[in-house]
């Protein structure tokens, strides 16, 4: 049995959450998300209409599987169109600028030209000194954004510069040692 795959969903208050096309539509105040339902598994609202109940078509090991993943992502549905997701990135490096230009941020991080990474419609990034902060109501792309600017310049392991997260630590190497 998956243990995530049988707990409901709570559906806060301001949240309304359908099913058309074999998808589920989850609309709030941060906005609307859709996520097609999988194979095998299909949803049920509970009598109060404040919950929502995910149920396996059998026992093979792929329904279950799929029994937890589509719970987990509505839930992150229903948290992203509420609260919303928020990963920051840490600049580290002497002479490591970033700044918003337009719909690009521009990123010079060590090379011989500056970066310019576009910002996508559904992505809001945000800068403060060296943090770049990333939000959105998709987890997913939130989190896929902070991978592709963090990939532009990764941390190195001698003194630590580059684009990091801001809660990731780096593992320092030392330097050549000293011959005796």
């Amino acid at each position: 049995m998956s243990r995530i795959g049988q707990k409901p969903v709570t559906i806060p208050d301001g949240v309304s959450i359908s099913q058309a096309d074999g998808s589920v539509v989850v609309a709030g105040p941060g906005g609307q998300l859709s996520q097609p339902l999988l194979d095998g598994v299909s949803c049920q609202t509970a009598d109060d209409g404040r919950q929502l109940q995910f149920v396996r078509a059998d026992d093979s090991r792929t329904a279950k599987a799929r029994h937890g993943l589509i719970r987990s992502l509505v839930a992150n549905m229903v948290v992203g169109v509420t609260d919303g997701f928020e990963k920051r990135l840490e600049v580290n490096g002497i002479g490591f600028k970033t700044q918003i230009e337009g719909q690009n941020l521009v990123l010079n991080v060590g090379f011989s030209h500056p970066v310019k990474y576009p910002i996508p419609a559904d992505v809001k990034i945000e800068l403060d000194r060296n943090l770049i902060i990333i939000s959105g109501i998709n987890k997913q792309r939130v989190g896929q954004i902070a991978a592709e600017i963090r990939a532009i310049k990764k941390p190195e392991p001698y003194k630590g510069k580059g684009i990091k997260y801001v809660d990731e630590v780096i593992v320092r190497k030392a330097g050549k040692g000293a011959k005796e």
